[in-house]
């Protein structure tokens, strides 16, 4: 089974950041930041915080899990966590080489649930999650 981490990143600004990708063929999408656990990593929230790194160049603190969907072939955790510092241009994820992998975009998004409506954040299953989660104000009180 395939398992990978997630991170929803709180910015100072109270906004959260989010990878809009662009593929050819394929209508933008935005994902949160994180990837597949390595061997070589001690656990989860190690692969978490080397994720953030790798992606936008960041040292995020975790907050606490948020929320965890299982299918029969992945796992996907995803960890609620703040950022204060990030560069999007110093990014070093071996994904951004690669050719043929489209555009890889970091936008901050607020806080809010028609700026989630607004994007088309996926998997589909935790964007309603992350919503219901902005619409409660947890996300703000976690900040």
């Amino acid at each position: 089974m395939q398992h990978r981490v997630r991170a929803v990143l709180l910015t100072p600004n109270n906004t959260m950041l989010l990878i809009k990708r662009i593929r050819p063929g394929i209508d933008p999408y935005w994902v949160i930041v994180g990837g597949k656990i390595e061997p070589t990593d001690a656990g989860p929230e190690d692969a978490l915080l080397r994720e953030v790194r790798e992606e936008i160049a960041g040292e995020a603190r975790i907050v606490s899990l948020l929320h965890t969907i299982e299918t029969a072939d992945e796992r996907q955790d995803f960890y609620l966590a703040t950022i204060e510092k990030w560069n999007f241009e110093d990014r070093t994820g071996p994904e951004f080489s690669q050719e043929g992998r489209g555009e890889y975009i970091l936008e901050e998004i607020p806080l809010a649930a028609d700026a989630l409506d607004a994007v088309n954040l996926l998997p589909q299953d935790f964007a309603t999650v992350l919503r219901g989660a902005v619409e409660r104000g947890e996300l703000l009180a976690a900040r």
